[in-house]
């Protein structure tokens, strides 16, 4: 456990920090087709936000989208085939010039021309990707919401996207009640602002929806059962239920969503939070992003 969830004395989660954190200039190959790779795994919710953007700004043609699979028994992401003569992420990391002792995370944007990984901190890629030349310019910071689209990022870093994980990862019993008060104190205030806007910071999508829906569309799934945070259900939040529905039907939402592999993943790999590996029937995601819930309706367990 203190390696899957190091925590402070008090027993609260720390996240460890991670490579490649700082915000790289645009490229200046941006734009050449295939130049550079999105890497990212199914099951990860910061890999799930870059993908997004990679998703709604249509960036397909200069970014080259590469998925990683976990490997539990070694604890690592690994290539389906080999990539740039690596069959490991930390191979990748370790060759971009990663410390030893870092861990390779996903998700990271490489660059073929330069053959490193250019950035691997989730926040700074989203915003790197929002930059990046896109067919139709979609703008995910839109200026006039600039100010309040900051804040909700950073609430929602704090009390929401890492909440879930202080959440199932505390080691007292005063650690796991703040981080839960603390989540579902700002899903509730997301509530309420959404009760005056359609999205989070005003009239316009913009990267503080891009950040929480990673963490809400797995809340039933996953962070609910095996994480702890079950004081509401979602649809009892009837503002912030709604908004997760319209954001899933956004085009090319649907295709970066993967409930079987969140499922698989977290409740058969992190095996100190589930040391049996079963993993549970749970609602399938069409009832969570169509109307109210459906009494009753729930998937068939997953086959790992």
């Amino acid at each position: 456990m203190g390696g899957l969830g190091p925590a402070d004395a008090d027993g609260n989660y720390r996240r460890p920090a991670g490579a490649f954190i700082a915000l790289p200039p645009l490229p200046s190959d941006a734009a050449a087709a295939d130049g550079h790779v999105l890497i990212v795994g199914r099951s990860c919710p910061w890999a799930h936000r870059a993908w997004l953007v990679w998703s709604l700004r249509q960036l397909a043609s200069s970014i080259t989208l590469v998925v990683v699979d976990p490997d539990p028994e070694e604890g690592r992401w690994r290539f389906a085939e080999p990539f740039e003569g690596c069959t490991t992420l930390i191979e990748l990391y370790r060759r971009s010039g990663a410390d030893p002792g870092q861990r390779a995370t996903v998700p990271a944007l490489y660059s073929r021309r330069e053959r490193r990984i250019l950035v691997g901190e989730s926040a700074r890629l989203i915003e790197l990707l929002n930059r990046w030349p896109c067919p139709d310019g979609t703008n995910l910071e839109p200026p006039a919401q600039e100010a309040t689209t900051t804040h909700w990022r950073e609430r929602l870093q704090s009390a929401v996207n890492d909440g879930v994980y202080r959440c199932g990862f505390a080691r007292s019993q005063g650690a796991y009640n703040r981080a839960e008060a603390a989540l579902f104190a700002a899903l509730s205030d997301a509530d309420r602002a959404l009760e005056q806007t359609p999205w989070l910071s005003g009239a316009e999508l913009s990267l503080a929806d891009v950040v929480l829906f990673p963490t809400l569309i797995r809340l039933e799934l996953v962070y609910a059962p095996l994480f702890g945070c079950s004081r509401l259900p979602l649809w009892q939040l009837p503002a912030l239920w709604d908004w997760r529905q319209r954001f899933h039907g956004l085009p090319g939402v649907a295709s970066t969503c993967w409930p079987q592999a969140w499922r698989r993943d977290y409740f058969g790999a992190l095996f100190p939070l589930h040391p049996s590996g079963i993993i549970p029937a749970g609602p399938p995601l069409a009832t969570l992003v169509s109307g109210r819930p459906v009494p009753g309706a729930w998937a068939d367990p997953v086959d790992p």
